[in-house]
């Protein structure tokens, strides 16, 4: 009984670390999605981020 205790903490340890990298993923994930979409509503990825301006000649067309 005592061997099966250590077999699940043991293992409960060893998968801490690899279910951490998941995070890491997910949380890069969504702020590419969110660049994606920030891309598309005409904002350029800059020091402070801001939206495209359109010159006067495309305007005027």
């Amino acid at each position: 009984m005592k061997m099966k205790r250590i077999i699940r903490l043991s293992l409960l340890l060893a998968m801490i670390p690899a279910l951490s990298g998941c995070w890491y993923l997910a949380a890069a994930g969504a702020g590419a999605y969110g660049g994606y979409k920030m891309k598309e509503n005409g904002y350029t990825v800059q020091n402070p981020v801001t939206k495209e301006k359109k010159s006067s000649k495309e305007a005027s067309k």
